[in-house]
């Protein structure tokens, strides 16, 4: 065994050799042959080694740094294990695996949770390259991770060409670059930061709490109690319906709705809203109009490094003026990436509300109905079997600030 495998800093020799100098007699045998440890000076010896070890291990790790990096600017993927999404060759995707991604980013853009999305990939029995079942930080680390949209990251941050564009890697891609940042801004925005999962009750029927009762009494007062959603008797042709409480729960049990047609006429009204709300939303993302002062800060920074390196200015000079011009570049790369995510989620909103809504979860539509109504005011339908009356459904709607 070489020495380097017991001691690799100073401190791991010194108690080593205390250690084995703690009783008489012992015999240390090494590649060289027998070492006295005893022996005066025998210490300073070792930390020698130590030194040179510790050395050429800084050596081995700067090398394996500039390796990573250089394969990085070439767009190489070092990953270690295969990425979820690609095949063993972590080139071409695994088409199962990128589909899921896909509406992973899309449905999470949409207002899905990450919570959620980590049920369904384990309900469809994905796990993970280490045969490990998903959770809920694996996912994110999943859909924030820039190879999804093709670019190279190290450490958190992108690599960069000397045009300062980002480097594209030789994997095939499974989303945009549009569509990676607005993911990301979107999962960062929420929780205030704190990047933990949110929880919430889980209603059964689309509707529950957000209908309410609009049965006018004798004083002219209105009941206004929340609707809950119910199994339907078996006589009828529907499965589910929305009624008023009971009395006895603080309702007035006069209004009573047809729960599949409801829900229709309702989705019906809440689409052609929120189809509405993201045209003109996307037009209002007005076009980024610093990319100028970007490329002006990235040409700066460049001078400033290439005078350095030609000896024309000093350290001193060098590293004074850097941290402003890396300060810069850095914030407009930030608001950047704010305008890709905003331009991205408008446009994303605008295509995806009538084609997807079919394949969103009870979940996420609840919450593009509540982001589009603040109630849903059901009148009743009177006494006797009536026809439905799409009519007597009047969504509170919220304004556009």
């Amino acid at each position: 065994m070489n020495d380097d495998r017991l001691y690799r800093r100073p401190s791991d020799w010194e108690r080593y050799l205390k250690a084995f100098t703690a009783h008489e007699d012992r015999v240390y045998h090494d590649s060289n042959g027998v070492q006295d440890l005893y022996a005066e000076g025998f210490e300073i010896k070792g930390l020698v080694g130590v030194a040179m070890s510790l050395s050429e291990t800084r050596k081995k790790q700067r090398r394996t740094r500039n390796s990573h990096r250089s394969r990085a600017i070439r767009g190489k993927s070092v990953a270690a294990w295969r990425p979820f999404g690609w095949d063993d060759d972590r080139v071409t995707l695994r088409p199962k695996e990128a589909e899921a991604i896909r509406k992973a980013v899309h449905d999470v853009i949409a207002g899905a949770s990450i919570s959620e999305i980590t049920r369904q990939w384990k309900e469809a029995g994905f796990i993970t390259s280490r045969g490990n079942l998903f959770q809920y930080q694996t996912v994110k680390q999943v859909l924030l991770n820039a190879r999804l949209c093709g670019y190279r990251e190290v450490r958190g941050e992108l690599v960069r060409d000397g045009d300062d564009q980002p480097i594209v890697g030789e994997w095939d891609a499974i989303i945009t670059p549009k569509e990676w940042y607005a993911v990301t801004a979107t999962i960062r925005e929420r929780g205030r930061g704190t990047g933990l999962p949110r929880g919430g009750l889980v209603h059964k029927y689309l509707l529950t709490g957000i209908l309410r009762c609009g049965h006018v009494f004798e004083d002219g007062t209105v009941c206004n109690n929340k609707m809950i959603g119910i199994k339907a008797n078996d006589w009828v042709r529907y499965e589910h319906a929305y009624m008023c409480k009971k009395t006895v729960d603080g309702g007035c049990n006069k209004t009573y709705k047809r729960g599949d047609k409801t829900d229709k006429a309702i989705e019906r009204l809440v689409i052609a809203k929120l189809k509405q709300e993201a045209e003109a939303a996307s037009q209002e993302v007005p076009e980024w109009n610093k990319g100028d002062d970007l490329e002006r800060a990235v040409r700066s920074r460049k001078a400033l490094e290439t005078r350095w390196h030609e000896g024309e200015i000093d350290d001193e000079t060098f590293f004074r003026n850097l941290p402003a011009l890396e300060a810069r570049v850095k914030e407009l790369r930030a608001d950047q990436a704010d305008y890709l995510a905003k331009k991205a989620a408008a446009e994303s909103a605008r295509e995806d509300i009538a084609t997807s809504w079919g394949s969103k979860t009870l979940t996420q539509r609840r919450e593009l109905i509540k982001k589009a109504v603040h109630a849903i005011v059901a009148l009743p339908g009177g006494k006797g079997n009536k026809a439905f009356d799409p009519e007597l459904l009047k969504p509170v709607w919220r304004s556009a600030e």
